[in-house]
């Protein structure tokens, strides 16, 4: 495989970025393939373009798949446009494919794009594919942070206030307008579930994970959608031992 680290200035975020970029290295003998398959690869709450290197083995994985992995740099964003801060959701959805494709070989074919995230990932992973579901044809998401109803519900657990005040910059100053916005998965399933072009899903998420409720609360809110729904669980917490674990399954999982 082939590594590239990408050091773009971003429209979108007014600001300079990074994006890892992993390729299938074909013998030099070998004609110059027109386009690979592509697979965005999408960082957690706390990590950042590199973190799918450094913590698990995402490049021997994916070596003989020709297939290309983008693994870009959002902050703590959680792949929005932010009320308070950079537009993020611009950035992930419209101006990375398209850097992306203008640098590299990479198809533009619904059939051949796919995107997977873990914790936050997950959630962006699954706000990729459902907002848009005529540009990919498979997301996963790992121990995803996908009930952001939930999640964000400042009359459940006591949450930090520096937490909230965080996700207020992201969200905005009322939480609970989330419901329904294009910040709610579920807002977004109930669209999807209505297209001719649905992708296919797959959940899964560790029996002790922290957001192990959160994840069979979307998963039973799925099953009640004509959606193609993948969920598997099993022992694992919310670390990058189960992870690296997963992510193997996704790949075995996702169209050849």
């Amino acid at each position: 495989m082939i590594l590239t680290e990408v050091k773009f200035f971003s429209e979108a975020l007014g600001i300079c970025s990074t994006m890892n970029v992993l390729l299938p290295q074909q013998p030099y003998q070998t004609p110059i393939r027109s386009s690979y398959r592509s697979l965005y690869l999408l960082h957690g709450h706390s990590d950042d373009h590199t973190a799918w290197q450094r913590w698990t083995s995402i490049e021997r994985y994916v070596e003989g798949r020709n297939l290309a992995v983008v693994m870009p740099n959002v902050h703590l964003s959680f792949y929005a446009d932010m009320a308070h801060g950079g537009r993020y959701w611009e950035f992930i959805s419209e101006e990375v494919p398209a850097l992306a494709r203008s640098l590299f070989p990479l198809s533009t074919e619904r059939a051949d794009n796919f995107v997977a995230g873990l914790s936050m990932g997950g959630y962006g992973a699954f706000k990729l594919a459902l907002a848009h579901p005529q540009r990919f044809a498979a997301a996963a998401s790992l121990s995803g942070a996908l009930d952001v109803r939930q999640i964000l519900n400042e009359d459940g657990p006591e949450r930090d206030e520096a937490w909230l005040a965080g996700m207020r910059n992201i969200f905005g100053a009322d939480l609970k307008k989330v419901a329904g916005s294009s910040n709610d998965l579920m807002t977004l399933a109930q669209a999807a579930a209505q297209t001719v072009e649905k992708p296919r899903l797959y959940q899964c998420c560790g029996t002790e994970d922290f957001l192990y409720q959160n994840n069979q609360s979307f998963r039973n809110f799925l099953g009640s959608l004509p959606l193609d729904l993948t969920y598997e669980e099993g022992p694992g917490e919310h670390t990058w031992a189960y992870w690296d674990r997963m992510i193997q399954r996704v790949l075995a999982w996702m169209p050849k």
